[in-house]
């Protein structure tokens, strides 16, 4: 039987515009499915119960008196543990910010609050947000709902977890290295990295960096696009954030997939990729070409991604720990000690050759659009691994050089700042969900979004490869 909390965003909102739903009672639906497989799951783990009440039952009164609603009025969302949230426990999975109670909600969360979303509580998250296996010393390791001895992703892994067990309906995240992207891809949801400046960040230590991104997540296109709606928008607090017209996002225009033309890359030419993500990406390629006008597998030129990206990334990593490091270095776990470490071995020299590699490889991307409209690649290296281990060490049998090396095929697009989102495509041969990854053209947040929503519905015909969802039943407490 289908439970409110299982329908769409977008579903949801429309009954409640037209008093077929109360947000009382799609609340109360989301808290029961919390109730029945977060302690198996761990995705939440900070609520605010009380206060999602109270806004339920003002939503409702709203809703009764004819007052005017927002786009996301009385839908129930959840918040990454790495965004500071009014009066509601934000610990950043940090035993160093244990007892952090936020005396105001940041832009993001306030942007989404005031277009009537109702916050039901903090999604998971790896310590400081750094690593793509969505645990921390504060509140523990968070399963992949397919299959819960496995990594769920990360960071935004809470999130992705609660949206493809229908928690709640949409969820907020953050991208860096594809931590949108990753948990998406691994928990069989939508994960969008916008552009950077699209969804402004007042609190980005390197406001100039196009590295770290705020943005959306949501069960399906539309519910994503959605949420962007709220979270788009202008703010002279980050140097990176233009004009915006953010109500256009919701709006889906259709796409025709045969006037499209589309470069397949197994590995972007710099990712060491699995063997069974390379037979899956192959066989869904294979299916998806003649659906367009012009397919063809071609690599882009990504130069020296690895280190262009380890090198962005420790600079970004000194900002927020250095110290951190020098004070608690002990309070710190492995993955932010070697970011920070990484960092402090580099010189001026490194860091100018680095930005002058990605300058490069952003220019040589431009071109690669000129003749191909979309990019689609896959969007994790490898299948979630066990759970218990923090990263991988190889794949394939060759040796990683980094604890984040397998994260390639989403760091390799974060470098060139265009906007990438993670759709879900059926099952690989671990029975977990595989994601593929759609790159568009710089700026072309609105098109990548309409691509995806027509690829997505096109998926959607073939069982084999449609969104797949994970049996609730044996995940219940």
């Amino acid at each position: 039987m289908t439970e409110p909390c299982d329908l769409s965003a977008v579903e949801l909102r429309r009954l409640i515009g037209t008093r077929k739903l109360s947000p009382i009672e799609l609340l109360n639906s989301c808290f029961k499915r919390i109730d029945q497989v977060n302690p198996r799951l761990n995705a939440f783990v900070a609520m605010c119960e009380d206060r999602a009440q109270a806004e339920a039952r003002a939503a409702e009164r709203a809703v009764m008196a004819g007052d005017p609603l927002g786009p996301l009025h009385g839908l129930p969302v959840g918040i990454k543990d790495l965004q500071e949230t009014e009066g509601l426990r934000t610990v950043f999975g940090s035993p160093l910010m244990a007892d952090n109670v936020p005396n105001k909600d940041e832009r993001t969360v306030a942007a989404i609050r005031d277009a009537g979303a109702i916050v039901v509580g903090k999604t998971n998250t790896p310590e400081f947000g750094a690593g793509a296996n969505t645990t921390n010393p504060v509140y523990g390791l968070t399963r992949n709902p397919f299959d819960p001895t496995r990594i769920c992703g990360g960071s935004s892994g809470g999130s992705a977890v609660a949206l493809a067990t229908s928690m709640v309906p949409i969820c907020s995240g953050s991208d860096t290295g594809g931590s949108l992207r990753i948990p998406a891809a691994f928990c069989g949801i939508v994960g969008f990295r916008p552009s950077p400046g699209v969804v402004p960040s007042e609190r980005r230590g390197l406001g100039w960096t196009p590295l770290s991104v705020l943005g959306p997540m949501g069960r399906d296109v539309a519910d994503t696009a959605l949420l962007m709606s709220a979270m788009a928008a202008y703010d002279p607090r980050d140097p990176l954030s233009m004009p915006v017209d953010a109500a256009t996002f919701a709006a889906l225009k259709p796409v025709d997939l045969s006037s499209l033309r589309v470069a397949f890359s197994t590995d972007l030419g710099c990712a060491i990729v699995d063997h069974r993500i390379r037979d899956a990406f192959k066989h869904r390629a294979e299916k998806l070409a003649p659906v367009f006008r012009a397919a063809q597998w071609r690599d882009p030129d990504m130069g020296r991604a690895n280190d262009v990206f380890e090198a962005l990334r420790a600079m970004n990593f000194m900002t927020a720990h250095l110290k951190r490091y020098q004070e608690h270095y002990d309070k710190l776990g492995p993955n932010i000690r070697a970011n920070v470490e990484q960092g402090m071995k580099m010189s001026l020299a490194d860091a100018a050759a680095a930005h002058a590699e990605q300058t490069r490889v952003f220019r040589a991307f431009q071109d690669f659009f000129r003749d191909v409209d979309v990019l689609i690649t896959p969007t994790v290296a490898v299948p979630p691994f066990p759970v218990e281990q923090l990263t991988i060490k190889e794949i394939n049998g060759e040796p990683l050089r980094t604890y984040f090396h397998w994260l390639a095929m989403t760091y390799a697009i974060t470098n060139t700042g265009h906007p990438a989102i993670s759709i879900p495509s059926g099952l690989d041969s671990t029975g977990t969900p595989l994601g593929l990854q759609i790159v568009g053209p710089h700026h072309g947040d609105k098109f990548v979004l309409d691509v995806a929503a027509a690829l997505e519905a096109h998926l959607a015909s073939d069982p084999s490869i449609a969104r797949p969802v994970p049996e609730l039943a044996r995940l219940a407490s």
